[in-house]
């Protein structure tokens, strides 16, 4: 099996890494921050790459391109901590063109493609714990069309997105529902949230809706699924980013008169958070190769990957921190940016226990048994 990057994958993270080093330094990232954490502008600018048509059908006005390609671009706009969030244009176009009727598919995937429209998972509920089967919010049927009641919590830029992608129990069955920002009924609360990015509450009072598919929990699962791989592979990114600049600090940084690299103690400490990168970028790889699997092996594999991922950035990321000293907390520095990325990305979609809970319920009778 071949495990390299084909010609077009390594030309992909070649452009967007240099749209990362050029139009997406430190100090555009803090201004973005102060600014609100999200900027359409800069939204423009993925979708003038063809970020936003990655991964959605070429009948659609898409690029047709998969989870490897995806996996390429999140692995760098992770070593710039980019705060847009790219990953759910990923999550919309796999939900829509798997689940979708093809009416709601020409309605809105050429949208997401052009980065016309911005349509993000709404899923988070304050009494499900990470649990995709725990829905309390209702949709009824209204004449001709359906009417959602909801309210989701710390949904992506959702007080700047178009439309949101909502799971509400329909006849007592988990469905999941389009609804448009400026429908009837839809308010937000935005906030900013601990890595500089943007989130917000969604109140959806009665609102008009457009019925995805009545299958919402498997559509649900591959939301997640699909927003978790992006996670992996962004955390590999900052990981690798905060690896460097350790290193960089450990070779500039003095004491009695020589570089604190050459400490015995402190190489072997770089020499782990080396191990723990690898260890997930390996699983991030993992990760996104199972995402065409069937649906209980995809939801374990990235359940193994989320675990080790979970371990590696909090490893990586304190010890950034550790070995910076005093520097390594103040916000004027990057590295301290770097933890909270990563603290904020191992509780996305589920932190590092829940995901451990999730391999444990899915593991086999066999498991551990050699046949």
């Amino acid at each position: 099996m071949d495990f390299n990057f084909s010609e077009d994958q390594q030309q992909l993270r070649d452009a967007v890494r240099r749209w990362v080093d050029k139009a997406y330094t430190f100090e555009h990232r803090r201004a973005a921050v102060k600014a609100g954490g999200f900027s359409r502008d800069t939204w423009a600018e993925l979708a003038d790459l063809g970020l936003t048509a990655l991964t959605v059908p070429e009948a659609h006005g898409g690029l047709g391109l998969g989870a490897v390609d995806a996996m390429v671009v999140m692995e760098e706009l992770g070593r710039g901590m980019v705060l847009e969030p790219l990953a759910q244009a990923f999550i919309t176009g796999a939900v829509l063109g798997q689940f979708a009727p093809e009416a709601v598919q020409a309605q809105w995937l050429p949208r997401v493609a052009a980065g016309e429209s911005i349509v993000v998972l709404a899923q988070q509920e304050r009494r499900a714990r990470y649990r995709l089967d725990r829905c309390e919010a209702q949709a009824t049927r209204n004449g001709a069309g359906y009417a959602v009641t909801a309210r989701k919590s710390i949904v992506p830029i959702g007080d700047k997105a178009d439309a949101f992608l909502v799971p509400a129990l329909l006849d007592g069955q988990q469905a999941l529902f389009l609804v448009e920002a400026s429908a009837e009924g839809v308010s937000t609360q935005g906030y900013g949230t601990q890595d500089g990015s943007r989130a917000a509450e969604l109140q959806c009072n009665g609102s008009p809706a457009t019925l995805v598919t009545t299958d919402g929990l498997s559509a649900l699962e591959l939301a997640v699924d699909v927003g978790s791989a992006s996670v992996c592979a962004e955390a590999v990114g900052v990981m690798e980013q905060a690896l460097l600049t350790t290193a960089d600090y450990l070779n500039q940084r003095k004491q009695f008169g020589v570089a604190i690299a050459s400490f015995q103690a402190l190489r072997h400490r770089s020499a782990d958070m080396k191990m723990q990168l690898e260890l997930g970028r390996s699983m991030s790889y993992y990760a996104s190769l199972q995402l065409g699997q069937p649906a209980e092996t995809r939801r374990r594999s990235i359940a193994r990957a989320r675990v080790q991922l979970g371990q590696s950035m909090r490893y990586v990321g304190q010890q950034a921190v550790q070995l910076h000293g005093g520097i390594g907390v103040t916000d004027e520095y990057i590295i301290s940016h770097h933890f909270k990325k990563l603290t904020q990305l191992e509780m996305t979609y589920g932190d590092s226990l829940h995901h451990l809970g999730e391999v444990s319920a899915r593991m086999r009778e066999t498991a551990g048994v050699m046949e």
